[in-house]
């Protein structure tokens, strides 16, 4: 049978998404028991982190230092002031991410009317095969899938893609985008096949995290091989994340939600025990206007806005290093994310290892009043991290990740019992997707989940 990236994507019998070996059994075990002692030691806590950093545009005297971030999602309203920019991509940034296609978008005139206007020249047009650059945005977009109503561009009866791209910006507004519609893997490995891209973010994924295969052997061939980060969405229920495709492999950031803003205590209705908690709630582009936003919530948002802050520190510290590549390519930067000089002429490199590190270290729990009425659920200050993970994360994580990674100020190690309960979040990670379902069956195949049995990370 071909190997699952370039195999087309089935369903997974009931009884052979269930196989797991002892060791995945016995971690499944551990955790259950994990959760459950955690739900009975609930106490009211608060938060203690500090102010969000501002936004600075970066140049050096040809282009500036940059960072890639490809959002794999439903589509993205190209048209939306959101992603405007008077930046112009330079030729040889279209040229190393494979953009085949130049698309010169109408920007007067309703969503509706600017899109009746370039319908013939560009929406047409497109095929599965073009990478599409969009000058005046952010965006280089495709659409490998080749299966929804209009390529790259949000459908109107959607509106996921938009949203979550939105997410990324808020967080790195100067980021550039390279865009993949898509729910496959597939779709995962057009981002993971280009050597500039720094994170991929995916939110979506099996309901309720049931235990079956997904994209995990993208995102494996995209952070084990590739050496770029994969921030993935934890389901939108209270399932543990490790068994979960997009958020539970061991080499992906899985992300849960929690009320930032509110009273900063994890969503009830978001995954637990997983890597880390961002914010549930955001204010977000539309996806068939220009310029109007909706409030909206879910480890979808929460997911991409992570993206985003890994993105602000790359950027910064390839500013910082004279460094003005990007992402992680074996051949062409060693696999480190950051490889550049400091004023001195001497090497500088930071890894994924490295930036996963300081993220974790820089998470923390809060330390406030609980709202009963919020839909929120108290932090336990027993095992803490089987419902939030390493902690929350949000904008305020920055500096402190910058100031650790660049050896300014180091970040504190977490106490024992923290890192002794991520310790063993990983293990069972390890465990379990070494025996299932990354390995071959008996029978030599690999099962995967067809897109009815996705869905959008969306509460």
């Amino acid at each position: 049978m071909a190997d699952e990236a370039d195999s087309e994507v089935i369903l997974a019998p009931l009884d052979a998404a269930f196989v797991m070996e002892p060791r995945a059994l016995i971690a499944v075990g551990i955790l259950t028991f994990l959760l459950i002692f955690s739900f009975f030691a609930l106490a009211l806590t608060g938060d203690s982190s500090p102010q969000s950093p501002g936004q600075e545009t970066i140049e050096n005297d040809g282009w500036r230092a940059f960072s890639v971030v490809a959002p794999v999602d439903t589509g993205i309203n190209v048209y939306h002031d959101h992603f405007r920019t008077n930046d112009t991509y330079p030729s040889w940034l279209l040229d190393e991410l494979g953009v085949n296609k130049i698309c010169e978008l109408t920007f007067d005139g309703t969503w509706q009317e600017r899109y009746d206007t370039d319908k013939e020249s560009c929406w047409n047009s497109l095929t599965a095969s073009d990478i599409v650059y969009f000058p005046g945005t952010k965006i280089i977009g495709t659409s490998p899938d080749g299966d929804s109503d209009i390529l790259i561009l949000d459908d109107p009866s959607d509106g996921h893609g938009s949203a979550v791209t939105g997410a990324v910006l808020n967080a790195n507004p100067q980021a550039v985008i390279f865009f993949v519609e898509g729910f496959s893997t597939e779709a995962v490995l057009a981002a993971a096949n280009q050597p500039l891209v720094d994170v991929i973010t995916t939110s979506f994924g099996a309901p309720g995290s049931v235990p079956v295969s997904g994209i995990e052997r993208g995102t494996e061939i995209a952070v084990v091989e590739q050496g770029k980060m994969h921030t993935g969405a934890a389901d939108n229920s209270p399932s543990p994340a490790i068994q979960d495709s997009t958020a539970g492999p061991p080499w992906s950031i899985g992300i849960a939600g929690y009320a930032e803003e509110g009273d900063d205590q994890k969503e009830i209705m978001s995954g637990s025990y997983p890597d880390i908690s961002a914010d549930w709630t955001q204010y977000l582009p539309n996806h068939d206007d220009i310029d109007g936003y909706h409030e909206t919530s879910g480890t979808s948002f929460a997911t991409p806005r992570t993206a985003g802050i890994l993105s602000f520190v790359l950027e910064s510290l390839r500013f910082e290093f004279n460094d003005y590549g990007a992402g992680a390519s074996p051949d062409l930067r060693q696999g480190m994310l950051v490889n550049g000089t400091d004023s001195d002429g001497n090497s500088f490199i930071i890894s994924n290892a490295d930036v996963r590190e300081a993220l974790n270290r820089s998470a923390w729990y809060p330390e406030m009043g609980w709202d009963p009425t919020s839909g929120t659920m108290p932090i336990s200050p027993v095992a803490p991290c089987t419902q939030t993970g390493w902690g929350l994360v949000n904008l305020s994580n920055i500096e402190p990740m910058i100031a650790h990674l660049n050896q300014t100020s180091e970040l504190g190690q977490r106490p024992s019992d923290v890192v002794v309960c991520m310790d063993a979040n990983q293990e069972m990670r390890e465990a379990y997707w070494n025996a299932y379902p990354s390995t071959p069956d008996v029978f030599g195949e690999r099962y995967l989940v067809n897109t009815e049995g996705v869905e959008r990370r969306l509460n």
